[in-house]
């Protein structure tokens, strides 16, 4: 049976840290708890598990932190855990058992993440294979200062265990935050990170948010070393805060720029609201139709969902049309059952 250190930085974690090493508990072979800076029992909660638990001063760089923890790691293998994340009795039984069995040439094991639509992540998705599990002996490396990575290519295991993900709030201002600073600081951010900012602005953003991120994104749409899903992302976010600006030119250059790239549910929701807000709700309803019936979504599955069917109802509800509208208040609430999560045009 292999051995494996458990290793979490954590910070003012006192409500939910107890019920992850809970499900945790009998598992690993050393707990390694990484506090950045609680002012709660985070440290008080953790030292009912382990003594093993230092303290690392914040820099605002998530693989700084994660890199401290591996170092004290001294097991065959690494657990990498955060607090809002729970196994259920079914995944520690499935856990153990790959404990016991797990070949020696396996360099990570993904588990799947799950539970991600009900809670207002950065993810087009509901449950998704993530490396969780890394052989301490391959001196993995994490990179990027937020949404870390591990960086190497090793041999990987897609196991069946299913981690689920229980935040008590979402971490989008934290996130957001963290890239206003990284673009402040003139930092480049990669196709990765690109695509996550668009998507948190997407799928958790507000007003503020998108105004703040304008003059990045309108940056990327006129920067020849980006990829056309990048030009795609930044002119959805382009758009989306002109709208929220007001200023209609502004709007309809990046709109159309998406349109002419074969376009998204996400620039046709934008659209679809343009022409709602102006209450022409012949034109909002083409755009909406094509959001949900005819486009694909790049940053927000709800853009080609529940969102675009919610506006539909709208305007037929206002058009008169009482039927059409509840239909498709039927099926905007239909997906939200099949697909999960909440959102609003």
């Amino acid at each position: 049976m292999v051995t494996i250190s458990l290793c979490m930085i954590v910070k003012n974690e006192e409500r939910i840290l107890a019920r992850c090493l809970d499900s945790l508990k009998g598992l690993m072979d050393e707990i390694i708890i990484v506090d950045t800076g609680s002012t709660d029992a985070t440290k008080e909660i953790a030292a009912a598990y382990t003594d093993r638990i230092y303290d690392f001063v914040w820099t605002g760089d998530f693989s700084e932190a994660r890199n401290f923890a591996f170092s004290k790691a001294g097991m065959e293998y690494i657990y990498s855990a955060d607090a809002d994340e729970v196994l259920d009795a079914e995944n520690r039984a499935a856990f153990l058992r790959m404990k016991q069995v797990l070949l020696p040439e396996i360099e990570i094991v993904q588990m799947y993440y799950a539970n991600q639509l009900a809670n207002g992540t950065i993810y087009n998705y509901d449950k998704e294979l993530r490396p969780k599990l890394f052989k301490r002996n391959r001196t993995f490396r994490w990179q990027g200062a937020i949404h870390e990575q591990i960086g190497i290519t090793p041999v990987i295991y897609d196991s069946d265990i299913c981690i689920q993900h229980l935040p008590e709030e979402n971490h989008k201002d934290r996130d957001l935050a963290a890239f206003a600073r990284l673009v402040d600081a003139g930092e480049p951010l990669d196709k990765r990170l690109h695509n996550i900012y668009a998507k948190e602005l997407f799928i958790s953003g507000e007003a503020q948010d998108f105004l703040a991120a304008r003059d990045f994104f309108k940056a990327s749409c006129a920067d020849g070393k980006r990829g056309q899903d990048e030009l795609m992302e930044a002119a959805c976010v382009a758009a989306r805060a002109a709208r929220i600006a007001g200023d209609v030119p502004d709007f309809f250059k990046y709109a159309m720029k998406a349109v002419a790239s074969e376009g998204c549910a996400e620039i046709c929701c934008e659209l679809g609201a343009f022409y709602l807000e102006r209450q022409d709700y012949e034109e909002a309803i083409v755009w909406l139709y094509n959001a949900a019936c005819e486009t694909e979504s790049i940053l927000n599955i709800h853009c080609g969902g529940d969102l675009p069917l919610r506006g539909l109802a709208a305007c037929y509800q206002a058009l008169g049309n009482e039927e059409q509208a509840a239909e498709y208040t039927r099926l905007a609430a239909q997906w939200q059952r099949q697909d999960g999560g909440e959102s609003a045009i």
